[in-house]
């Protein structure tokens, strides 16, 4: 199964989160799988038309995912997900 990980950053806003492993397929049914175990979030992630936020990355195996708008990046049994805030500043 995949693990899907959290930056301290996210932690901040959903304080219960913790790593945990999925069979998700893409992105998309990640983010509805979140939702149902840590309501809001995904609102945190996505926006209105339920594309990945601007503040939002999410990396699997260490690559960001390519398809920000409809989430289809596939996920493998062994990927290891990580779900970040982006930060930024001047």
């Amino acid at each position: 199964m995949a693990n899907v990980n959290f930056t301290h950053a996210l932690k901040r806003f959903y304080p219960k989160l913790e790593p945990f492993s999925t069979t998700c397929e893409n992105v998309s049914e990640l983010i509805a799988l979140l939702d149902d175990k840590y309501p809001g979030l995904r609102n945190y992630i996505v926006d209105e038309q339920g594309q990945l936020r601007k503040h939002v990355n999410i990396f699997i195996q260490q690559k960001l995912i390519k398809d920000r708008i409809n989430l289809q990046d596939p996920i493998q049994p062994d990927d290891e997900i990580y779900i970040m805030q982006a930060l930024s500043g001047g």
